[in-house]
């Protein structure tokens, strides 16, 4: 192929469709992927269909015949975006996430986040997709966009997770939970593609995150998006294009300062 296909992946509860405000601002050709339990696909009741190799494999497929690709992906598709990454490094020609990380490598902190996942998954299943709808809104990861995404956009964005499938949400949860899938960061250092990490930069905890991965990763650059939190795709969609095809259509991150 002449021109490199950037793939972009959507974050938990989210679809392809759902990172429009992202992937209308890319440089075409842009392939944007449902992942397992999420959007217009089929919803699986084997959990196997679930796993982090089972979501890494789904993309590879979708975009088996194009040789090398670009790859963002957003929060959960973030983390499968560097999984991918590091099983794949040959068919990555470069890598931004926004949001991310690869998994848990703390035992603690991974025992306490798959304990989590499991008692939410187990609440979206007894309590509907409208409870589950309400709460993850209600969540102080999102409280940036009460304030800075229009009325419309919200009510859009309720609207695109009460039409997830509770099913689907909750086998997501259990198997490609932040806890769930194998921790990759001793492999990061493998990444030899250009890499920018991306956070919003109200975003605190993926803020250091990103810096984290970036002292490992031999050609990460970090940027912070300003005015933005977890979503910087939504509440920063210009500034976060911006970054995203800095690297995947030029092999470099904008440099802003790190404050």
């Amino acid at each position: 192929m002449s021109e490199t296909t950037t793939v972009v992946l959507h974050g938990f509860t989210g679809s392809a469709s759902a990172m429009v405000p992202l992937t209308s601002r890319l440089p075409q050709p842009v392939l944007a992927v449902d992942l397992p339990g999420h959007g217009s696909g089929p919803i699986s009741d084997d959990p196997a269909d679930y796993t982090m190799a089972a979501a890494v494999a789904a993309v590879v497929t979708a975009v088996t015949d194009r040789e090398r690709f670009a790859l963002v992906g957003y929060s959960m598709g973030g983390r499968v975006a560097l999984h991918l990454a590091v099983a794949h490094p040959d068919r990555v020609a470069a890598l931004a996430v926004i949001g991310a990380r690869g998994g848990i490598d703390d035992p603690v902190e991974r025992a306490r986040r798959i304990a989590a996942d499991e008692a939410l998954a187990a609440q979206i299943e007894t309590r509907g997709i409208e409870w589950f709808t309400d709460h993850w809104g209600d969540l102080p990861l999102f409280a940036s966009q009460r304030h800075r995404l229009p009325a419309a956009q919200r009510a859009a964005l309720r609207a695109q997770r009460l039409a997830c499938d509770p099913g689907g949400l909750a086998r997501s949860l259990r198997g490609m939970g932040a806890g769930a899938v194998d921790p990759i960061g001793g492999r990061l250092g493998e990444l030899s593609m250009p890499c920018t990490l991306i956070a919003g930069a109200d975003d605190t905890k993926f803020a250091a995150i990103a810096r984290a991965m970036a002292a490992v990763i031999p050609r990460a650059d970090v940027y912070l998006v300003p005015d933005a939190g977890h979503a910087a795709h939504l509440e920063a969609p210009d500034a976060t294009a911006t970054a995203v095809a800095a690297v995947t259509q030029a092999g470099f991150a904008p440099r802003v300062p790190l404050a």
